[in-house]
């Protein structure tokens, strides 16, 4: 289908309108007896809930705090962390004193703090845990909980994915906490956070 003008006033009502709406999406519906309507369902992203895969490189800067790498701090189990990174990767120390450095590392900083290291359990709260199991990744929940409910930037951030899909790809997929997991505790956290959720 096309919509072609009918003299200069249809063309400049045309432009105007696909200079605003360029990339939106439609959908085709029966008007009864008048024929079809046109009904605007928003830009294409949004209308088509298409992923948006949540990384350290991630393309739009406004999702960039959702990412574990950025700069969010925030407190958990009343000690300070600068990022879920350092938070994440603190966990692979044994002692207090190489955990609250790492805790105060974010990016690439807190993501090699810990290179190399791939211990069997953890101990945290007095508990030990298993590395890479529901337990270790509850863990991981509460600190994405903990930093979108106290980082202002980060919490907006999150809210504004609406509710499109969340990924997490990387090259090469981590055995502590595949990206299917980290994007599902995000979505479970913002799902929380909207006004209602539970």
């Amino acid at each position: 289908m096309v919509l072609a003008p009918d003299g200069a006033e249809d063309a400049a009502l045309l432009e105007a309108y696909a200079s605003v709406r360029a990339g939106d999406v439609f959908e085709l519906a029966r008007a009864g007896e008048r024929g079809i309507v046109l009904r605007r369902l928003g830009p294409r992203p949004e209308a088509c809930r298409e992923p948006i895969d949540i990384s350290s490189r991630v393309a739009n800067d406004a999702w960039r705090p959702i990412s574990n790498f950025a700069h969010t701090p925030f407190e958990l189990d009343g000690r300070p962390y600068a990022s879920v990174e350092g938070f994440w990767q603190g966990l692979k120390f044994p002692g207090e004193r190489a955990r609250a450095r790492v805790a105060a590392l974010h990016g690439h900083a807190a993501k090699s703090a810990a290179a190399g290291l791939e211990p069997r359990s953890l101990r945290y709260g007095g508990v030990t845990i298993r590395y890479g199991t529901p337990e270790h990744w509850a863990l991981m929940r509460r600190a994405c909980e903990a930093k979108f409910t106290q980082n202002a930037v980060a919490r907006e951030a999150l809210l504004a994915t609406g509710t499109r899909p969340l990924t997490h790809v990387m090259r090469r997929d981590s055995r502590s906490i595949p990206g299917v997991v980290m994007s599902d505790i995000w979505m479970k956290v913002r799902k929380k956070l909207r006004p209602g959720g539970s």
